[in-house]
C-alpha cells in the first residue's frame, strides 16, 4: 500500500500505521479512509494529500 503526504504540512499517512488516535486501524489503505478523515496535524482533507514513492 502507497503512502501519502500531506502537502501543506508534510504529515506521512503510513497504512501499515494508520491513524490510531483518528480512530483508523492499522492495515487501512489511503483509499477506503472515510471522506471525512483530516491529517491530523493540520487538519485538511484527503484531497490535499498526494501519493509518495518509498
Amino acid at each position: 500500500m502507497k503512502k501519502y503526504r500531506c502537502i501543506p504540512c508534510g504529515y506521512i499517512y503510513d497504512p501499515m500505521l494508520g491513524d490510531p488516535d483518528g480512530g483508523v486501524a492499522p492495515g487501512t489503505a489511503f483509499e477506503d479512509l472515510p471522506d471525512s478523515w483530516q491529517c491530523p496535524i493540520c487538519f485538511v482533507s484527503k484531497e490535499e494529500f498526494e501519493p509518495i514513492e518509498d
